[in-house]
């Protein structure tokens, strides 16, 4: 393992500033901005340099398998955000050039050596002086570095000289490290016209890795996150006119499991107008703590498929949310009133009611059933025995007219109806009446 510092760069272009010749950035690609926010998962030390992310990753080699498996994971998936060229060094303006010349890393010894065959323009101050310095010859950072320091300061000013030193790791380098906010909003500029919102999903996609980087640095999870989009031809100062709100059961920041879930939304989307611009945003969010997926180093992880809640996520995303229901209990003492059907995905904290006293069946029949009467004593395949009770219900007088109750409940047995549930309207109408209402196993 390395000793000392070790810096990561990741840039867009291969030169430090705009050139004719240079092939203009990707439109999909995240601002450096929002490529910040989403470095923060491998380190908290992030700044922003010129147009360039660096990361400070001492810290973070052992976690994530030393500096190589590092480099590799954080290019690939910055690969996916439009961000290309990445590169490793032990200071960050060496990091930095070294990226902007298309090469890996240098660890110790190696950085000279590869700074010196580096072009020009690797570095801002000594591409601002390149017309100059190449009618002297120059064509490297080594040929610069090779020239007498007191006329190249005299020359080209203090702040060459110093940009080298800070390359070379002659001299600190400082820059005030990235917070993430509290609020993630960000947006993307589509590279033409999208007239259909299932084909939203390559922005979509983009948008939805920075926000997993955001939540990853602020090991949180989401709830909802707020997809907007603006029609071509608007401008960014007018209001956005179409929104899709997307809910989670639970707390997550699993990219895989946002993506299909955003498309079964978006299927169900018609766009009235081609659409030029998202936007994403995201406030609800929860502590989300990591969980070890093994105890054995190396292990290969078993996946056992998507949890209940995702399932029923994608489902009421695909049928609707009416048309996924779930029972739910109700504060509500009458027991057929205990239970009603919600969208799966909607959320209450509803407080039970004490219930009433006594035992409670095992099951509850759909309507109760109106007992016949002999010698007052209600029949079911024959005289049933009292055996407890009487517990009286009285409730339902808020609600719609006609659903009131005021019942006696009674635990009833004979030998071959067994343990039944029973109760006796108290209501003028029906007084005397004896119902069949629950059974015991």
């Amino acid at each position: 393992m390395l000793a000392g510092p070790c810096w990561m760069a990741l840039c867009l272009r291969t030169t430090c500033g705009p050139s004719p010749a240079e092939e203009p950035a990707p439109s999909l690609a995240a601002t450096p901005e929002a490529l910040g926010w989403w470095a923060l998962q491998f380190t908290p030390r992030v700044c922003r340099h010129e147009e360039a992310v660096l990361m400070e990753v001492s810290g973070s080699l052992r976690l994530f398998g030393g500096p190589q498996a590092l480099r590799a994971r954080i290019e690939t998936a910055a690969a996916e955000l439009g961000w290309k060229h990445c590169a490793a060094a032990p200071t960050a303006l060496g990091a930095l050039a070294l990226a902007r010349g298309g090469q890996v890393g240098a660890w110790g010894g190696e950085l000279s050596a590869l700074l010196d065959g580096l072009p020009l323009d690797s570095l801002r101050q000594v591409a601002l002086q390149a017309a100059w310095l190449s009618r002297l010859g120059c064509r490297c950072l080594g040929q610069v570095r090779a020239l007498p320091r007191a006329g190249l300061a005299r020359r080209a000013g203090p702040d060459v000289l110093r940009e080298l030193d800070q390359a070379y790791g002659e001299a600190p380098w400082s820059a005030p490290w990235i917070t993430p906010p509290e609020v993630f909003e960000a947006r993307l500029e589509l590279p033409g016209r999208v007239e259909s919102a299932p084909a939203l999903m390559l922005g979509v996609h983009r948008l939805l890795l920075q926000l997993c980087g955001w939540l990853a640095a602020r090991q949180a999870g989401l709830r909802c996150f707020v997809l907007r989009w603006r029609y071509d031809g608007h401008g960014r100062d007018d209001a956005w006119v179409g929104e899709l709100p997307v809910r989670t059961a639970e707390p997550t920041r699993r990219v895989d499991h946002l993506l299909r879930l955003s498309s079964e939304w978006l299927a169900r989307v018609r766009l009235a107008a081609p659409v030029g611009e998202l936007s994403l945003c995201c406030d609800e969010i929860e502590p989300l703590a990591e969980t070890a997926s093994s105890l054995l180093p190396g292990a290969v992880e078993i996946t056992r498929g998507e949890g209940l809640s995702q399932l029923l996520e994608r489902l009421s995303a695909r049928l609707g949310p009416d048309r996924v229901c779930r029972p739910v209990p109700r504060a509500d003492h009458r027991p057929e009133a205990q239970q009603t059907w919600q969208p799966a995905m909607q959320v209450d904290k509803v407080a039970m009611p004490s219930g009433l006293p006594g035992p409670q069946p095992a099951w509850l029949w759909r309507e109760p059933l109106l007992l016949d009467i002999c010698r007052e004593r209600p029949q079911l395949q024959g005289d049933l025995r009292i055996l407890a009770g009487p517990h009286r219900l009285e409730a339902g007088w808020w609600d719609t007219p006609g659903t009131a109750a005021a019942r006696d409940y009674y635990v009833a047995w004979n030998e071959r109806s067994g343990l039944v549930w029973i109760y006796r309207e108290r209501r003028l109408r029906d007084g005397g009446s004896w119902f069949l209402h629950g059974g015991f196993g």
